[in-house]
């Protein structure tokens, strides 16, 4: 853009994205294109056969432990909000400290101050 070149993964929110990843999703939309984990049929299987392989890939890649520790979520909001009111809702003690930084996107702060409000604990700012 602008003669320079374009920086991915810029945004919680969306983001361009490479040439290869819009072709993929169109191949998967135009071919494989189904629920995994919830057909019979040959282009579920197929899906769900993507998907696992796509699983076992970043798992080895982050040199995960399991596999089932990969969850796929639909955006980072999503995401925080799974760890946020799962995870450390569950962990959180009154007291504790939450830390978050001036940088962070706006979904990545509410939840944290929600959880702090309910569980009384403090937020601390990184500068």
């Amino acid at each position: 853009v602008n003669g320079k070149p374009i920086v991915y993964l810029d945004s919680a929110a969306t983001s361009q994205k490479p040439i290869e990843v819009i072709d993929r999703m169109t191949d998967y939309y135009k071919q494989i294109n189904a629920n995994v984990h919830r057909g019979a049929y040959h282009i579920a299987e197929l899906a769900t056969s993507e998907m696992e392989e796509t699983r076992a890939k970043v798992s080895r890649f982050i040199n995960a432990s399991s596999e089932k520790e990969i969850v796929f979520t639909k955006n980072a909001t999503e995401a925080i909000n799974l760890v946020a009111y799962t995870w450390a809702r569950s962990q959180l003690n009154e007291g504790d400290v939450i830390l978050l930084s001036s940088l962070e996107h706006h979904s990545n702060i509410v939840p944290w101050q929600q959880l702090s409000s309910e569980h009384n604990t403090q937020i601390r700012w990184i500068p």
